[in-house]
């Protein structure tokens, strides 16, 4: 892995953990100021546009629906411009749990992000106690198949 592959895998990384922290400031930080989040149709008020926005409505999905995310995967190209990764999105308030995945493009220095662009492995189903793709084995392959522990949080 390169220097910069390895710095932009540090940064979604270090993202993630400011989601699981609801860590306003931290999260607002992670961006540009004119960073973009784009969803699969349906969620409403998206994209989310600026960091401040961003940030907001992540500290917002862990106050109302106790999300907590985990990375299971993390692909960056070898200049550190971009990366993928496949996340499980746990919301343990209302006992939903959602995969998919996400593409990032980030600055120069690869010190903030750009932009996201999500992708859902399914359609949320309120019925289903999991969203996740169909046959595919979750646990055989090494994804968590619960929430992780966060300091300070429940």
């Amino acid at each position: 892995m390169t220097a910069e592959a390895a710095k932009a895998e540090a940064l979604i990384r270090h993202y993630f953990d400011m989601c699981n922290a609801a860590d306003l400031q931290g999260l607002i930080e992670c961006f540009t100021p004119d960073a973009v989040h784009y969803f699969p149709p349906g969620l409403p008020g998206a994209p989310w546009r600026g960091a401040k926005a961003i940030a907001e409505g992540w500290v917002w999905c862990v106050e109302t629906l106790g999300s907590k995310w985990t990375i299971e995967k993390v692909l960056c190209t070898a200049d550190g411009r971009e990366g993928v990764i496949e996340w499980t999105h746990w919301k343990t308030a209302i006992g939903e749990v959602l995969r998919g995945d996400e593409w990032y493009v980030f600055n120069d220095d690869i010190s903030r992000i750009v932009e996201i662009r999500a992708y859902y492995a399914s359609p949320v189903d309120k019925s289903a106690p999991v969203n996740k793709l169909q046959e595919f084995d979750y646990e055989k392959r090494g994804y968590h198949l619960s929430p992780p522990l966060v300091k300070g949080r429940a």
